[in-house]
């Protein structure tokens, strides 16, 4: 793994051959299952390729893992946040901050998104729910059918099973949290 590489790339390229080797499955086996391309596997499995948060999460019910199952670093000790997105401005990043069981599992994410950029999310698979609650700025949520916009302090519930966006349509950074319940 090259010096300027994300970490996350890393652990993801041990966590996925390890954990599907693990399940008995070769590469084909996995893209089959999870409907990702063998070549994005075998570039995951390098380290050599950032990759969607919904590809991930394709790739981890095709295990039967959780995302942070592929994402985390198995030897750190305690629990650091993770960072598992990145946009184009170096300063609109997502971070998993913690994960725990619930009815599968819920992740609690700190998310910052730049003047401008936007980050688009897949539906969920099954029957997902997510909240999220704005620290600074303004947060618009493009949901199929209709656009929230929530201010610092605001938060809202929504399920996740159709394709959504997160915006910064403001001139100011956005920071906000964002549980995420499967």
């Amino acid at each position: 793994m090259s010096e300027r590489q994300a970490p996350v790339l890393g652990h993801l390229a041990a966590n996925l051959k390890r954990l599907r080797q693990q399940a008995g499955l070769s590469q084909e086996a996995l893209a089959q299952a999870s409907g990702v391309s063998r070549r994005m596997l075998v570039a995951m499995e390098s380290g050599d390729s950032n990759v969607s948060l919904s590809t991930l999460d394709r790739i981890a019910a095709a295990l039967g893992v959780m995302l942070p199952d592929l994402i985390v670093d198995r030897e750190a000790a305690g629990h650091s946040p993770v960072l598992a997105w990145q946009g184009s401005s170096g300063a609109s990043q997502a971070h998993l901050l913690q994960s725990a069981p619930a009815s599968r599992l819920a992740e609690l994410w700190q998310w910052s998104l730049a003047p401008g950029e936007r980050y688009h999310s897949a539906a969920a698979p099954g029957d997902w729910w997510e909240m999220v609650f704005v620290l600074d700025g303004t947060l618009t949520i493009a949901l199929p059918g209709e656009t929230i916009t929530l201010a610092a302090g605001q938060s809202h519930a929504y399920r996740a099973d159709g394709p959504f966006d997160f915006a910064n349509e403001g001139d100011a950074s956005l920071r906000f949290l964002r549980n995420v319940i499967i």
